[in-house]
């Protein structure tokens, strides 16, 4: 499935991000933008929300599930400080939770339904799908951070 493989081709684009160089860090895409730590730190507290979505679609289709201040979180986890190491695990393991998920889930309950509390209705595999976009479209501005 090609879903698959952009799962985990952005896992190891991701997880070889983890390894840079601690000073390169505070680099970032655009002038008021997150660094590269903090996109870091993000991108694992969101695989985990959406990990938890999908496992919710799979298991409670049809509910109702509430969107999360990305801001609040990086704030409040206070992502300059959190350790890269812990977000590096989660974000691994979790993807690989995803990984497996979707092997067994894209195809045959793709179109499960849930209601997004800021976008509507959505399916499954709409979840799966925004787990690859948004991850791939994290690593573009880290790349373009490096760049600068």
């Amino acid at each position: 499935m090609e879903i698959i493989n952009y799962l985990k081709r952005t896992q190891s684009q991701t997880l070889a991000y983890f390894d840079l160089d601690p000073s390169v860090h505070h680099l970032t895409h655009q002038e008021g933008k997150w660094n590269i730590r903090q996109i870091l730190c993000h991108l694992a507290d969101a695989e985990s929300l959406l990990y938890d979505r999908i496992r919710r679609v799979i298991s409670e289709p049809r509910q109702v599930i509430w969107a999360f201040d990305q801001d609040l979180w990086a704030k409040h986890l206070d992502y300059q400080t959190f350790p890269l190491i812990i977000s590096k695990q989660i974000f691994n393991s979790v993807r690989e939770g995803i990984i497996y998920l979707a092997e067994k889930h894209y195809e045959s309950s793709g179109g499960k339904e849930f209601i997004h509390s800021e976008t509507g209705l959505r399916t499954l595999k709409d979840e799966f799908n925004k787990v690859a976009w948004h991850c791939e479209n994290h690593l573009k501005q880290i790349e373009q951070a490096l760049k600068k």
